[in-house]
């Protein structure tokens, strides 16, 4: 998989060469994911995403309902290659996460706009709150989503303390939600590579 910072139909595999190419590094790319997940508090989990791991979404989605027309392609291109970050932010799926569905049930109706109130703190800067979904609204005056896009736009003084080594807190102060927690130095160092 050749990361070209633009996915586009001629810089994805054909299906028989995803194929091959999955057998051999499938195990990579779980790695690079697991270190981009970040876990905040007990039920709320950003997976950060990053060219690799939209790539492989989209190669997969492709393999699993074997498009290979360049309409159905371009679709799949157009519905995540959005979650790449651009250099300036960092882009995350979050995830709310309750096993018991009764319990999902209450906590979603309880947590409505807790993806308004994720922030990230770099070390010596302010408080940046996460832009959510912007493809397409994902509550409603009942529940939340348990799954959104956030963006966290950095700015240039912001990315050069994270590249410099300023610790990074992930936070959420939704009412009933605290959570706060340093991201660990592996994750960081990974998502630092997304920023110029």
């Amino acid at each position: 998989m050749q990361l070209t910072g633009h996915i586009t139909p001629e810089s994805l595999m054909s299906l028989e060469a995803y194929s091959k190419w999955r057998k051999a590094h499938k195990p990579e790319v779980i790695a690079h994911r697991k270190l981009r997940s970040v876990q905040l508090g007990e039920h709320i989990n950003l997976q950060f995403e990053s060219e690799m791991t939209i790539r492989y979404q989209i190669q997969e989605m492709l393999r699993i309902e074997k498009i290979f027309e360049e309409e159905g392609i371009n679709g799949e291109i157009e519905a995540y290659a959005p979650l790449v970050p651009d250099g300036g932010n960092w882009k995350a799926t979050m995830l709310i996460e309750y096993t018991d569905i009764n319990e999902r049930k209450r906590e979603l109706a309880r947590l409505i706009g807790v993806e308004d109130r994720l922030f990230i703190e770099v070390e010596g800067h302010a408080r940046v709150y996460a832009i959510a979904d912007e493809d397409l609204d994902r509550e409603n005056d009942v529940k939340t989503s348990a799954v959104h896009f956030v963006r966290f736009e950095l700015t240039p003084h912001m990315r050069a303390s994270v590249k410099a080594g300023a610790a990074v807190k992930l936070g959420c102060d939704h009412t009933h939600y605290p959570a706060h927690m340093q991201i660990p130095l592996e994750t960081l160092a990974s998502l630092a590579g997304d920023l110029k």
